[in-house]
Order: C-alpha cells, then sequence, then structure tokens
C-alpha cells in the first residue's frame, strides 16, 4: 500500500458523510476506551468542520442539513455512553434510528426436492 492511498479520499461530502457513519457504525457498541473517544471526538469535528465548509461549497442544503444532523448524532453517542447508558441504535441516512423501528418480516423457507432449492410457499 503506497502512501498516497492510504488515507480514504471521498468524493464529495455525501461520501465523507457516508464513510463517517459507516465507520461510527462499526464501533458503537464498544468499550468505551479513551483511544475510542479520541478517535470519536476527531470524527466529529472532521465532520463540524471538513465536511460541513465542503456541503456548504457545494450549495446543496440537504448536504449541510445531514453533515448538522450526523454531528448532532454522533454528540448524542458520546453523550450517552458517558452517561454508562448503552446506545440502543444506529445511525442511517445521518440519523439516529432506534432498534427495533424497522419492522422486522417473518418468512417460512420450505424445501423441497424439486431443482428449485427453496420455495416461499407450499402449492398443493
Amino acid at each position: 500500500m503506497t502512501e498516497e492511498n492510504r488515507f480514504y479520499q471521498p468524493q464529495n461530502s455525501k461520501d465523507a458523510l457516508r464513510y463517517i457513519e459507516k465507520l461510527f457504525n462499526s464501533y458503537k457498541d464498544a468499550p468505551l476506551t479513551q483511544e475510542l473517544l479520541d478517535y470519536h471526538l476527531k470524527l466529529v469535528n472532521q465532520v463540524q468542520t471538513d465536511i460541513l465548509s465542503t456541503a456548504k461549497s457545494e450549495n446543496i442544503p440537504s448536504r449541510v442539513t445531514a453533515a448538522t444532523d450526523l454531528a448532532e448524532a454522533l454528540q448524542q453517542w458520546q453523550r450517552i455512553r458517558m452517561n454508562g447508558k448503552p446506545y440502543n441504535g444506529r445511525i442511517r441516512h445521518f440519523h439516529y434510528e432506534p432498534e427495533n423501528s424497522l419492522p422486522k418480516f417473518k418468512r417460512k423457507v420450505i424445501k423441497s426436492n424439486s431443482t428449485n432449492s427453496h420455495r416461499s410457499s407450499r402449492h398443493g
């Protein structure tokens, strides 16, 4: 891996927001350490300064609000975790989304001896 390819270079502010959202969702349930807090504060600072200014320069109001919403959600995580409570949710589309907020669909898999490996329901 060469030196210039070592760091992620986003194409635009939306790409950067998605990348930070993905990073946050990967460590949101990790045990709280000083290194994690430092890393998290670095991400929050990056959203509030670099990405927000880039979104403003791109002249897309929805990205500016997405950046401010993401920064607020990241700060909310820090407040919740510092109080010793679990963060029951994740960030999706740059907003906090609580666990079990999406409907769960049950599905019954029926195996048969046909060429299809599964059928959604038994007909006849």
